[in-house]
């Protein structure tokens, strides 16, 4: 088997490379979209040195990184055909992290993640759920209807949009995150202003919209309100 190499993280090449892992891994069952690592990765500009980031690689493939939020978080992916590199990314979290608890966020279909952090050590936090995954087929979708006193545009077409009220103000909003390799969306961020909640005209200016990509999708909001 060929030998797998771990390196460092050196800038938006790197980002390519982990997205190509998680898009060529993706499924029902995965806890990172192709657009999480674009907004994760560029929302706090500047604080890089805050997040110590490694690829696993072999053959010119990522098979596995991981990525510290100091001074103890850790987000991972690992290939399923990898399990043993689990814990060789967990051993590296816990010689860089500086934290006295240590936690690391996964999806409970993740078994192959699941198994290493037990394995380690690792027990489960009690608690509400921190994220839950939904998906739909987008097929025998209504054509969206813009009520009165709203105005629906693209902010970037075919993917993100805006309701726009008769006052001027974004009253809702929602962004697409399109993996065409598997024909799949993200929904990501989804909002409404408070005053707007719960009375669904601007989910219908929006929303549907950003459920339409060019191909068809699977829409996977982490956080909708």
């Amino acid at each position: 088997m060929p030998v797998v190499a771990r390196r460092g993280y050196t800038g938006p090449a790197d980002l390519r490379a982990m997205q190509s892992l998680a898009q060529r891994i993706w499924s029902k069952a995965s806890s990172v979209h192709v657009g999480d690592l674009a907004w994760q990765r560029f929302q706090h500009a500047g604080r890089e040195t805050e997040w110590p980031t490694v690829l696993w690689e072999t053959g010119g493939e990522v098979v596995a990184w991981g990525w510290i939020s100091l001074p103890g978080e850790l987000a991972l992916l690992v290939d399923p055909a990898r399990p043993g590199l689990a814990s060789e990314v967990l051993g590296w979290f816990e010689a860089t992290a500086s934290a006295d608890e240590l936690a690391v966020t996964v999806l409970d279909a993740e078994k192959h993640v699941v198994a290493a952090l037990e394995r380690s050590g690792y027990a489960l936090r009690e608690g509400a759920v921190f994220q839950s995954y939904m998906y739909r087929l987008l097929v025998g979708l209504p054509e969206p209807v813009v009520p009165g006193g709203f105005t629906a545009w693209p902010y970037r077409a075919g993917l993100d949009w805006v309701a726009e009220a008769s006052d001027g103000r974004f009253a809702a909003q929602c962004l697409i995150w399109l993996d065409e390799l598997n024909a799949v969306g993200e929904l990501e961020p989804v909002g409404t202003l408070p005053e707007f909640r719960r009375t669904g005209s601007p989910a219908r200016c929006a929303s549907p919209r950003c459920t339409r990509p060019a191909t068809p999708a699977l829409a996977k909001p982490s956080c909708t309100r």
